[in-house]
């Protein structure tokens, strides 16, 4: 690894713009960040994928290896990515930071605790609970209802034992009983609202609207009714600042922020994306799991609260997803049938990139024991229907590798930037920004709305909050809300259980199927072969 003033000096920044944590990590001090009013003159590439398997297809490892293409072919080129959570890390994931020899670094401080942002996030959140349910026990001048309270609690681990709680039991003086639960810190509003916060000002005002419940009189309660906006802006002085660190092979990484693809927005921080697209020429960034999660909400939510607009969408796929989407065995090496079936699930996301404005980059991730005959034929298919399309070797190869992709992006930059485009308006209801998503990007036939959600959705339109943008929490494995639904469904429907409000953030949360908001640990944990040595080396990552 290279001294991160040496990392910040390819980009133009002095010793003097960074706050160090040891020799390889750092965050940019305030001065250095660019306004938010800055138009950042670097292209931005967005990486996105078709829907993994259980284990994920490489996304990161492509975003990671794709720099490193880039620098190694001349170009100035910055990382922008999300921080690892700790749930996924101790769950099936066993590291969020790439992989082989694209990787970032330093990897297990990244992992574990790297600059303590999600602490820091963890912290905020839960200080507002404890003042809510402080002014509850005090009966305090706002007269907060106690059964409407939907403000939780939040922790950065799996614990699927959290996810209903009752709380202030043991008399009078440990508070008022009611019930609750426990989200995991990266689906926190919280988290969310550093991530497309612009500055202090504006995480500030963000915090300040997050809605926790309702009156005995059915009226609102904010942060700011409860005064909490101050202290936990406070404790997110630090967080609000993106890290700077490094790839393998030295490509700087702005990597800052980590909301769920599936429960949140899935992005890393605005700050962090502008700052990468100003510092360099190209910014690599992506969206979590496919492009029907992350990607969706990257150009509807993200790019539309922060004015950013990415050059390119790259699309990485496996023989192994396309394998699976067709309905056969991930690891059964020669599979072409299946492969061949799996391509119209390629296809639903070539026309879902294409709702953007923009032609994908097919990126297709090459694993030991995918045989030639698979490739070519998923090559073949690219070719005849016109698409950009590399193979990717990086994480055996490094940037070596991906010269090949980086030659395929540069010329799919070199076409004219597609204008601005969203899904729908702002104007538009609720129901039909939830209806404009499913049936463009998921494919579904209907949405089927409960009794519950239709509840909500009156609330929210009695409220004054049905102008904001819509965040869909699904699975991730499938286009559907069914996780076993694999391929390429069709005549489905989307059943959206509840609609919650999260105002700070600035979108409606919508729930479909049986998503969980605090996941759980696997039969066999990655925590379980994750060590410590006597030297002070972390092993199983």
């Amino acid at each position: 690894m290279r001294p991160i003033r040496d990392i910040a000096a390819s980009l133009g920044l002095q010793a003097n713009a960074l706050i160090c944590y040891g020799e390889h990590m750092a965050k940019l001090h305030q001065h250095a960040l660019p306004g938010k009013h800055t138009s950042p003159t670097g292209k931005i590439i967005l990486v996105s994928a078709i829907n993994p398997t259980h284990n994920g297809e490489g996304k990161t490892t492509v975003a990671i290896g794709l720099a490193q293409g880039l620098a190694r072919i001349g170009k100035k080129t910055a990382l922008a990515l999300r921080e690892p959570s700790l749930g996924p890390i101790f769950g099936i994931k066993g590291g969020g930071t790439g992989g082989g020899r694209c990787q970032l670094e330093p990897a297990a401080r990244i992992n574990m605790h790297f600059t303590g942002d999600i602490h820091a996030v963890g912290a905020a959140h839960n200080l507002l609970a404890a003042l809510l349910d402080n002014a509850i026990h005090f009966r305090s001048e706002l007269d907060l209802e106690h059964r409407q309270i939907f403000w939780r609690r939040v922790v950065d681990m799996n614990d699927r034992a959290l996810r209903q709680t009752v709380i202030g039991l043991g008399g009078r003086l440990n508070g008022v009983p009611r019930e609750t639960g426990f989200d995991i810190t990266a689906a926190s509003e919280v988290m969310a609202i550093l991530c497309l916060s612009e500055d202090t000002a504006d995480m500030k005002a963000r915090l300040g609207r997050i809605l926790l419940g309702y009156t005995r009189l059915n009226e609102p309660v904010t942060a700011q009714s409860l005064q909490a906006t101050g202290a936990m802006a406070a404790l997110l002085q630090d967080a609000i600042l993106p890290n700077l660190v490094q790839s393998t092979e030295g490509v700087p990484a702005f990597v800052h922020g980590g909301p769920f693809g599936n429960i949140a927005h899935g992005c890393n921080s605005v700050i962090a994306t502008r700052a990468a697209a100003t510092y360099a020429d190209y910014a690599v960034t992506e969206a979590g799991f496919g492009f029907d999660l992350g990607a969706e909400k990257f150009f509807d939510l993200k790019c539309r609260s922060s004015g950013l607009w990415p050059s390119a969408v790259i699309l990485v796929i496996t023989a192994r997803a396309l394998k699976t989407h067709g309905g056969g065995d991930a690891t059964h090496s020669g599979a072409v049938t299946e492969i061949e079936r799996g391509l119209e699930h390629l296809d639903h996301h070539i026309r879902s990139v294409r709702a953007f404005g923009f032609e994908p980059v097919i990126a297709i991730n090459c694993f030991p024991n995918d045989s030639e005959q698979e490739l070519a034929v998923i090559e073949h298919w690219c070719n005849e229907r016109g698409l950009y399309t590399a193979r990717f070797t990086g994480f055996s190869g490094g940037g070596a590798g991906a010269e090949a992709l980086a030659h395929t992006v540069i010329n799919a930059t070199a076409q004219p930037t597609p204008s601005v485009r969203y899904l729908y308006d702002l104007e538009s209801s609720p129901e039909t920004k939830i209806t404009a998503v499913a049936r463009t990007i998921y494919g579904a036939d209907s949405i089927e709305f409960s009794r519950n959600a239709r509840k909500d959705l009156k609330r929210i339109s009695t409220l004054g909050y049905d102008r904001l943008p819509v965040c869909i929490a699904k699975t991730h494995l499938s286009l559907s809300g069914d996780p076993a639904l694999v391929g390429h469904p069709r005549g489905f429907a989307l059943p959206v259980e509840s609609v919650r409000i999260a105002a700070g953030a600035g979108y409606l949360l919508v729930l479909t199927g049986d998503i969980v908001t605090m996941p759980g640990l696997p039969h066999d944990p990655a925590a379980c072969r994750i060590n410590l040595t006597d030297t002070g080396e972390i092993t199983g990552l």
